[in-house]
């Protein structure tokens, strides 16, 4: 029964009793009742005090076992509150710092170890964190000639009464060039709850049409294997998408990086690197190349803008940087010290110490502007001065030249370089894109050496795309050298005679035009055949080459002279010719 039931019970015994009292009182002083009635009356009164009894003993059974109920309902209140508490600590832990539970099980976050992340991208969850693999493979068929214009006879300059002509094939020559292919890894790891993660990338360049190793030519030799680990850019870091990025390794430079965005042709006949970053007209491209043992930061984007600054020291011991870099296997500049006939067999063909570079850029829609500048210390090109005195044998140093304005020169020549540039570049409705790169640089030699300057000028480089389709665009460049103030002089161009006699220098007639075309056709996200046409058209003292910025195959000034290249070479650099390249490839990118 209930517990009002139960009270209604007791309250009508409580009230029958009195009853039986009061009637037994009565009854007694009127002496009416039989002791039959009595005995009646008070059976019932037993009956009625047990059920008062049992009601009694069922309502303290009742306040019991409430209590009991409300304590446990307290209990379990508590209970759930701390499982509560130990779930949102569990789950916080849990995000601060995901947990491998084993190879092949899950962390905190639901994924397997090695899981394939969705997306076109081949990433692959980790502990923590992902890991993703990429690559580019780049092979074409290409064809090139040196000189369009037909055959060079060198004329009477100082060097003798002229004549000659160029050795071996100065003409058409077809080949198979690898372009910029390579493989590589980057990922990131959570670091438990700091703000930022460790982040990593190594990258491998290599050869698909050739052996790898060494390179050399009769006019360059370098001792970096592309296909060596890993020798393409690689770091290791940390980042935060508040505070931007630190990172320590090798990398393409700010400066190259501002305006990768402007080169469709990269890899290509035509890479605006054949004279845009390129001071000399050489294939190694000054303010355009890859800098090693370097640390850069990287700004998180602010309202548009971003910067990146990179500093690289010179790890040289050597004043004039003539030393290679320690643990460098080339010289700064990316050559060996027996590169291409160099005379003083050590690290003075554009070799420097410390660099810096920096470029602050602003996107906002279709528009992009950037400004860059990049300096290069002690840049040592003294080879160039005791190349005018090469008698046939290497010497020790300038102080072994033959006259003393030999050495004074050659002592010079190591100085200051920077280049500076602005960009900018729009994509219109029409989806044209066009862009405009101008560009300084200079180098800051004495007064003594302004004769043989030519790393001083000024370069632009103007590019057209159109988009057609989904699948297919063209590309339209025009590259344009400016004259420079001096020019350390060519075997077919030199007119200068020194005050003792030497032959070196030559007018400055050296600016050049570069055009280029491409159309590009996608068979997917991944797959692109492109075909090319490049021409470089040198003015009268200019040696602009073709093909620099990551060809396997190039061209440059030289003709076949001293195949087999080294210190002892001595290749004939042929100004004034007009380069021209034809290119059709395959390029697969994941």
């Amino acid at each position: 029964m209930g517990g009002s039931s139960r009270r209604m019970r007791l309250c009508a015994g409580v009230a029958l009793s009195a009853l039986i009292i009061v009637l037994g009182t009565n009854g007694s002083a009127k002496a009416e009742a039989t002791d039959a009635q009595i005995k009646a009356l008070q059976a019932q009164v037993e009956i009625l005090a047990r059920t008062v009894k049992e009601l009694k003993e069922a309502q303290a059974q009742t306040a019991a076992e409430a209590k009991a109920a409300k304590k446990q309902a307290s209990q379990a209140d508590a209970n759930s509150a701390q499982a509560k508490a130990t779930a949102a600590d569990a789950h916080a832990r849990s995000a601060r710092a995901p947990v491998k539970t084993g190879w092949g099980g899950l962390d905190s976050q639901g994924h397997a170890f090695l899981e394939r992340k969705p997306g076109k991208d081949l990433t692959l969850f980790t502990p923590g964190g992902e890991i993703t693999a990429y690559g580019q493979f780049d092979v074409s068929l290409d064809a090139a000639t040196k000189n369009a214009k037909g055959n060079i006879v060198r004329g009477p300059t100082a060097l003798g009464p002229g004549g000659d002509s160029p050795v071996g094939n100065f003409g058409w020559m077809p080949d198979i060039s690898t372009n910029i292919s390579y493989l590589g890894v980057r990922g990131f790891q959570r670091i438990g709850d700091h703000p930022f993660n460790f982040v990593y990338q190594f990258e491998a360049g290599f050869d698909i049409s050739s052996a790898p190793g060494t390179k050399q030519s009769n006019s360059n030799l370098s001792n970096q294997v592309n296909g060596a680990l890993f020798s393409r850019n690689s770091f290791i870091g940390l980042s935060s998408p508040s505070f931007g990025a630190i990172k320590v390794g090798k990398t393409d430079a700010p400066y190259k990086n501002s305006t990768a965005a402007f080169n469709p042709f990269s890899g290509m006949w035509g890479d605006y690197a054949v004279v845009m970053g390129n001071s000399g007209g050489d294939n190694r491209v000054e303010f355009g190349t890859r800098v090693s043992h370097a640390i850069w930061y990287e700004s998180p984007i602010w309202n548009g803008f971003q910067f990146n600054v990179l500093f690289a020291p010179g790890q040289n011991r050597a004043d004039d940087s003539s030393n290679l870099a320690s643990g460098e296997s080339d010289c700064a500049g990316n050559n060996d010290p027996n590169s291409g006939a160099n005379p003083l067999a050590n690290c003075s063909d554009g070799a420097f110490s410390n660099a810096a570079s920096a470029n602050l850029s602003y996107t906002n829609g279709p528009l992009y502007m950037t400004a860059a500048y990049e300096f290069h210390q002690n840049v040592n090109r003294s080879s160039d001065v005791a190349g005018a005195y090469f008698a046939g044998a290497a010497f020790a140093n300038c102080a072994a030249l033959p006259t003393p304005l030999g050495v004074q020169l050659c002592n010079a020549d190591t100085a200051n370089e920077d280049a500076m540039k602005l960009g900018i570049m729009y994509k219109l409705p029409t989806k044209t894109t066009v862009g405009v790169i101008g560009e300084r640089m200079h180098r800051y030699t004495p007064a003594i050496l302004d004769f043989q300057n030519e790393r001083t000028r000024y370069g632009t480089w103007l590019v057209v795309s159109q988009e057609l389709s989904p699948e297919d665009s063209l590309h339209f460049g025009w590259a344009h050298a400016f004259a420079s103030p001096g020019n350390p002089g060519q075997h077919n161009d030199t007119t200068i005679t020194l005050a003792d006699g030497t032959a070196f220098g030559g007018p400055t007639q050296n600016q050049a035009n570069m055009l280029t075309a491409a159309w590009k056709h996608k068979y997917s996200d991944n797959l692109t055949w492109y075909t090319n046409v490049a021409a470089t058209f040198n003015g009268p003292d200019a040696h602009y080459d073709l093909g620099a910025g990551g060809r396997a195959v190039t061209t440059d000034c030289h003709d076949a002279n001293a195949a087999p290249g080294g210190i002892n070479a001595a290749p004939q650099c042929w100004t004034g010719t007009t380069i021209v390249g034809i290119s059709t490839g395959l390029q697969w990118k994941f």
